[in-house]
């Protein structure tokens, strides 16, 4: 509460000024020294009665105390000392100032005209009290300013470490995450925060419940009740709450916490880095996607699996949620040599019982891939591994071939070498009526594995694994994707770049997309190429402006939005992949299986191989024309390759 009072009264200003100026505490003490003769005045008037001691003669006495005491304070420079520094010396001068003023001030009574004077008794008691009382208020005055200023800097010291929070909600895991926070050194649960004003003057697990309704009363809570912060226990909470809440609170400049789900704060402790500032995935996402956990970690458990790409945004953390299912063997197959290390450092502390083998290795040589099967015999793969980025690849087409479509099948030979139990393969939505390099190979990488297991149902190749496609569009916050990209401009100042106003994207969160996987995985029965839901589709240039606004920034006026064109084989809008007209259901509502066209397994091995040695000898025309031919829907979109299209179609319309 002191703190709280001094704050209003602009104490603080105390701590941002080198010392006091000189002259206020001359001022002070010289109040301080006639306020101590005022009160021995009174005490030897009340103690030693005299008639010489009237009203004119205290008056008379104040005016020379308040002389001499200024010229014993300047005489001793007691008021040039800063006062939070004070030692011994300055205590000793300032003893010294008192006792020189207190001897002129005798000097002064004796010159005061008077018929008769007071008995030596009355005299000696004055100026005894004189001295004690100044000394007293003078070094008491010190001390407090001293205690106030320590009282000060560590209330701020705590302010600065210590943020004051509201936690919006009144459910279970709000009031669980208050008693969780209750001794944290880091945040200060003030009370909760509800829209509206039903829970207003009410209060739960001791803490006050406030409301808010609109912009100003954001406004109240961060002036009139010092908060920092409003923390968020669920990111279901956050994303009902970010068109209205976290909308007022940017605009106010009020921070926006979110906390970690339960299985990751330790020992019943949330760390302070598990709580951190909300960011623009959190509010992306959707409802948490409700899958069978039991049967997937049964599905896994005591199995020795592969993940190749192990290091990228998709494979390591379908290493991390692996890891908490009791499988046998996990090997990490990966060309990044700094990614693998750090992916290594980070399950090695969080899961110290788990078997893992890093790998160094390329899925684009056969020999490497054979001495990791032959060595650990993974009965589970999961095919991670992949180019990704649709401009790169689009001007390095035959490097795009070489790791989608000839990299898969290696991997998906080598499990039919090696008797894998089932092979996963990771697509993407790109693959869908591809208008760039990158759909295509990956709808090839599809169109091999698919028929090779086909091949194997109907008895034409021997083998026994059982192949698993799924496809999803872009994940949130992956190597190189939109979102980082956003975040460096923003914090670089801008200007942010989208490549069209009205570009659409589909997004799902990472841990969510490898849920899925896992999912689609165990209920497959093998062939099958599983689509996910992705939900509603998102304009990149409205998530730009949410980004610019989470980062406390005023969008077009502190940083721009800059557009840029289509790149090639850039589409505008993404294609949508659980339309009904093109998948089956499954007994997840969000997982669907794709209608595609099935290819015989002679020619997708015949089409794998020509693509490859095409692409080692780099022809592209030649290539390009068989991956065009071999998937009809392949067309170009701002692409040096769209010629080959209409090239195609006087072709046809020829025939």
């Amino acid at each position: 509460m002191l703190y709280h009072l001094l704050s209003r009264l602009g104490a603080e200003k105390y701590l941002s000024l080198s010392y006091f100026s000189s002259r206020l505490i001359l001022a002070i003490d010289t109040v301080v020294a006639v306020f101590s003769t005022f009160v021995a005045y009174l005490l030897v008037r009340g103690l030693f009665p005299h008639p010489i001691f009237t009203v004119w003669y205290g008056v008379w006495l104040l005016a020379g105390s308040c002389l001499l005491s200024v010229i014993s304070f300047v005489l001793f420079r007691t008021f040039r000392s800063i006062i939070r520094y004070s030692t011994l010396r300055e205590v000793w001068k300032l003893g010294a100032a008192v006792l020189l003023k207190d001897a002129l001030m005798f000097g002064y009574v004796l010159m005061l005209p008077q018929n008769s004077a007071p008995s030596m008794a009355a005299i000696a008691m004055g100026f005894l009290l004189d001295v004690l009382v100044t000394l007293f208020l003078l070094l008491g005055l010190r001390l407090g300013m001293i205690a106030i200023y320590d009282l000060l800097k560590l209330k701020s010291a705590r302010r600065n470490s210590c943020q004051r929070v509201l936690v919006y909600g009144t459910g279970d895991k709000a009031v669980a995450l208050v008693t969780r926070l209750q001794n944290s050194p880091h945040y200060r649960v003030i009370g909760f925060l509800t829209y509206g004003k039903l829970l207003r003057n009410h209060t739960i697990a001791d803490c006050p419940v406030y409301y808010f309704e609109d912009e100003d009363s954001i406004e109240y809570l961060r002036d009139r009740v010092d908060i920092d912060a409003i923390l968020f226990a669920t990111n279901d909470d956050a994303q009902d709450e970010q068109d209205r809440l976290i909308k007022y609170c940017t605009e106010k400049s009020v921070k926006i916490l979110i906390a970690p789900p339960i299985d990751e704060v330790i020992g019943g402790k949330i760390m302070k880095q598990s709580i951190r500032e909300i960011k623009i995935e959190d509010l992306l996402g959707r409802s948490e996607i409700k899958i069978s956990m039991e049967e997937i970690v049964a599905n896994f458990r005591g199995k020795t699996i592969l993940v190749t790409g192990a290091a990228g945004s998709i494979g390591s953390e379908l290493c991390r949620q692996l890891a908490t299912f009791g499988i046998r063997e996990l090997i990490l197959y990966d060309n990044g040599e700094t990614p693998m290390h750090n992916l290594r450092l980070e399950l090695e502390e969080r899961y110290p019982e788990l078997k893992f083998i890093p790998v160094i290795g390329d899925v684009r040589i056969p020999a490497r891939l054979d001495f990791v099967f032959r060595t650990y015999h993974p009965q589970v793969v999961f095919h991670a591994a992949a180019y990704k980025h649709v401009p790169l690849m689009e001007e390095n087409p035959c490097e795009a071939v070489l790791v989608n479509v000839a990299g898969t099948r290696n991997v998906a030979d080598k499990c039919i070498e090696y008797d894998a139990e089932k092979m996963v393969m990771i697509s993407t939505d790109k693959a869908v009526n591809p208008t760039n390099v990158m759909g295509c190979t990956k709808r090839l990488a599809e169109i091999y594995v698919q028929s090779l297991g086909l091949s194997i149902e109907q008895g034409h190749t021997q083998g026994k694994t059982r192949f698993v496609t799924t496809r999803f569009g872009n994940v949130l916050g992956s190597n190189g994707s939109v979102i980082p990209r956003f975040r460096e401009q923003i914090a670089k100042g801008g200007p942010v770049t989208v490549t069209h106003p009205d570009i659409t994207r589909f997004f799902m969160t990472i841990p969510e997309a490898c849920r899925l996987v896992m999912e689609a995985a165990t209920m497959s029965t093998g062939n099958q190429i599983f689509v996910f839901d992705m939900g509603e589709s998102v304009k990149i240039a409205h998530l730009a402006r949410r980004m610019i606004e989470l980062a406390g920034f005023e969008p077009d006026k502190d940083i721009k939005i800059e557009y840029t064109g289509l790149r090639p084989g850039e589409k505008l809008y993404e294609e949508v992949l659980s339309n009904k007209e093109n998948t089956e259901p499954t007994l997840h509502d969000q997982i669907r299986i794709a209608k595609v066209r099935e290819y015989d397994y002679r020619e997708a091995c015949e089409v794998a191989e020509e693509l490859e040695a095409l692409s080692r000898k780099v022809e592209i025309p030649d290539m390009v024309r068989l991956m065009k031919k071999t998937v009809p829907e392949f067309k170009s979109k701002n692409s040096r390759f769209e010629v080959y299209d209409k090239v195609y179609d006087k072709e046809k319309n020829a025939i």
